[in-house]
């Protein structure tokens, strides 16, 4: 942001205001507290955050996956599970063939009966599979995930500037309406003295009644306008504090000065479509959701290609007829090593894969389309704002000679009416119109302030 050059308050209209008890904010301080509390920016950075993990989460997809289980059970229904010696029940006549016949049906009958099941069991395992191939998704994944990153780092960047912009619209009003005060009070300051002296007059028989009336009704009028002038300012203030998330407070004061347009030497900023292009935060989140459906799309084409998967396992398995009952690990006897290559594709899943890659593509061309439709827009936003501010600087001049040619009739009223050629009504209608004229200037300068701080948004400068 330029930096705001002080503005020199016309033509004398403000004292030294007493200093200010309570808390008192200056714009930078103001912005600085609007930033930190605001609920816009508090879940910007929260989305961020998220994204964030899913950008890690992308990535975690390309490290092998390593899956560990347990399982201890008791079966109910099944009998104990005995090795029966054959060879035990072999007669003395058995001859050798008998005995290795015996030998072989010993493990078969215990192997048979021991599938029937264990009353207790226990099983471990442990599992790792590695993605070897798997369409480009997980790269691809990573992509989508940084763009999707980039689009919340870009809705953060925009909150603050429309944090910004709020709170700085809120704060010039608030000095326009001190402001606004200020010319009040000095204008019935002024309208004071003007009563004194006609009363004065009065009693002495310059004047007749009718005059002392017209400067009595001068001062109540103007304090008319004093109160409803700082009631606005009551709720130009509370409208601030609330834009900066802070409560209201009744006594805080707000510090600060206006760019003063007739001493400004601020360039005007860059109009090109080219540069809005680059700048328009509105105009990157297109981009890079651009991006993310492009990149979706590819997604979806990879179900057309096979996964291929590595694997392997190691698996612990013992059964018991009792609990206490338990065979330690042993490499050789009870522990299942595999090791397994995979490889998937689906050949028909109902033209499903075909339609994803349709709506995909479909989500692209939306987004250009929004791209188009923002460009046009923002394009119509800026010769709209540029009309605004040149609009503005016309005012400036015209209300600046307003002002110079009240003065002017003023001084000149006010010698022509004590030296009896000018009426009473003349004087009046003088002040009230150098009242109005600084008060229309002021305005001015507060709507020349608001149009080249919309004129910086619409380009992107803001």
């Amino acid at each position: 942001m330029p930096k705001h050059v002080a503005l020199l308050i016309i033509l004398g209209i403000f004292s030294t205001l007493p200093a200010w008890s309570g808390e008192v904010y200056t714009r930078e301080r103001a912005i600085q507290i609007a930033l930190e509390k605001s609920s816009d920016i508090q879940t910007a950075e929260q989305n961020i955050k998220a994204a964030e993990s899913k950008v890690k989460g992308a990535y975690g997809n390309a490290y092998p996956s390593i899956d560990f289980s347990a399982t201890y059970a008791r079966s109910f229904g099944v009998d104990d599970v005995e090795y029966t010696d054959v060879n035990s029940m072999l007669d003395e006549q058995a001859d050798a063939n008998d005995k290795i016949l015996a030998g072989i049906m010993s493990p078969m009958l215990y192997g048979l009966e021991a599938s029937q099941g264990f009353r207790w069991g226990t099983q471990v395992g442990l599992t790792a599979t590695q993605i070897l191939y798997a369409q480009g998704k997980i790269t691809t994944g990573v992509q989508i995930a940084k763009a999707y990153k980039r689009v919340n780092e870009i809705a953060l960047d925009q909150a603050k500037e429309d944090v910004r912009y709020d709170v700085e619209t809120a704060f010039d009003q608030v000095l326009y309406l001190d402001s606004a005060v200020a010319i009040y009070e000095a204008s019935i300051e002024q309208a004071n003295k003007h009563f004194d002296y006609v009363k004065k007059a009065n009693e002495s028989g310059l004047l007749g009644e009718l005059d002392m009336i017209r400067a009595q009704i001068q001062v109540d009028e103007l304090t008319s306008g004093l109160e409803k002038t700082k009631k606005n300012q009551v709720i130009a203030k509370n409208s601030l504090l609330s834009t900066m998330g802070l409560p209201w407070e009744s006594d805080v004061e707000f510090e600060g000065t206006l760019r003063d347009p007739m001493q400004s030497t601020l360039a005007l900023p860059d109009t090109s479509m080219n540069g809005m292009r680059q700048r328009r935060k509105e105009l990157s989140q297109l981009n890079e959701s651009e991006k993310m459906y492009t990149l979706n799309v590819d997604i979806n084409k990879g179900d057309y290609m096979p996964t291929v998967i590595l694997g392997g396992s190691l698996t612990y398995a013992n059964g018991a007829n009792e609990w206490n009952d338990w065979d330690a690990p042993n490499w050789d006897d009870n522990i299942n090593k595999k090791i397994y290559l995979n490889v998937s594709m689906n050949l028909f899943n109902g033209l499903q894969t075909r339609e994803n890659v349709v709506q995909a593509k479909s989500d692209v061309r939306k987004t250009q389309i929004q791209k188009e439709t923002a460009e046009r827009s923002i394009q119509l936003q800026m010769e709209s704002a540029m009309n605004t501010w040149n609009d503005a600087q016309k005012q400036i001049e015209i209300q600046k000679r307003k002002v110079d040619l009240a003065q002017r009739n003023l001084d000149l009223t006010q010698v022509s009416y004590e030296a009896g050629k000018s009426p009473q009504l003349d004087l009046l209608d003088a002040n009230m119109s150098l009242r109005n004229a600084k008060l229309d200037y002021m305005s001015a300068v507060v709507d020349w302030n608001k149009a080249y701080n919309a004129l910086l948004k619409a380009t992107g400068e803001y």
